[in-house]
């Protein structure tokens, strides 16, 4: 049997990266895919195409730091789907400076879609949770939230936010039967890595143990294990996928 089979997930930011990977292999692994995007109508629906034949999917057009559209798009979800067992927080930007260089602007859109995006999401999503008395809540933070990084102040204190909410969130809802878990990924292969240099990469390569970069699909399998069953008595916690990088 499939690790997810009858299992139906809603996805934010998954028209790409992370994302895209997570809702491959959770259709693969028998899971019904609920995902938003922000604006690539075409890699949307490329995705519902690729996906279709596999399992049920369908996209929205969503922005998950808006406080009421969050709330609508769980609506529209539980409308065509009926349920959601597992929601997973993956929408998330950057905007790196210098603290001396970052405007207040790129402080408050990264703390926005970062951070406010799991408060709106996850609050809308815990009344159908509670009433079906379960589910999985999937934080995506990142090891910057642990350790910090110069030039990622915004991003670092919006990943570590999430952290200390996935936590709160845990101790709130286990009585529930409703667990709220983070994954933290260290520095992992996508197209925001793709313009780096060589030397560049290499150097990230170096300060890792296992000596490569993270791959996406490395992340997806720590989103399945949360997402299933396997974890079932798993709360609170954040699973670094980071190859060692914070050992």
């Amino acid at each position: 049997m499939k690790l997810l089979e009858g299992k139906v997930a809603l996805i934010t930011g998954a028209t790409r990266g992370i994302g895209k990977k997570i809702a491959e292999m959770y259709a693969e692994q028998g899971a019904k895919v609920a995902f938003t995007y922000a604006g690539s109508v075409d890699k949307a629906q490329a995705l519902e195409a690729a996906l279709s034949s596999v399992t049920q999917i369908k996209g929205y057009q969503s922005d998950a730091s808006d406080y009421d559209a969050a709330q609508k798009l769980i609506d529209d979800v539980m409308e065509e789907f009926g349920k959601i067992d597992i929601l997973i927080n993956n929408a998330g930007i950057t905007r790196d400076n210098l603290l001396l260089r970052m405007s207040k602007e790129d402080w408050d859109q990264v703390m926005r879609i970062n951070l406010d995006s799991v408060f709106n999401l996850t609050k809308a999503v815990i009344k159908p949770m509670m009433k079906a008395k379960s589910g999985s809540i999937i934080n995506m933070t990142s090891v910057v939230g642990i350790s910090g990084n110069p030039g990622q102040s915004n991003y670092a204190a919006s990943k570590a936010g999430v952290i200390g909410f996935t936590k709160s969130i845990a101790l709130e809802l286990g009585s529930r039967n409703i667990r709220c878990n983070a994954v933290a990924p260290g520095f992992t292969e996508t197209e925001m890595t793709a313009d780096l240099d060589e030397k560049t990469l290499q150097a990230w390569r170096d300060r890792i143990p296992m000596k490569r970069a993270g791959q996406t699909k490395d992340v997806a399998n720590a989103c399945i294990f949360l997402g299933s069953e396997m974890s079932s008595y798993i709360t609170g916690q954040t699973l670094n996928v980071d190859g060692g990088m914070l050992t």
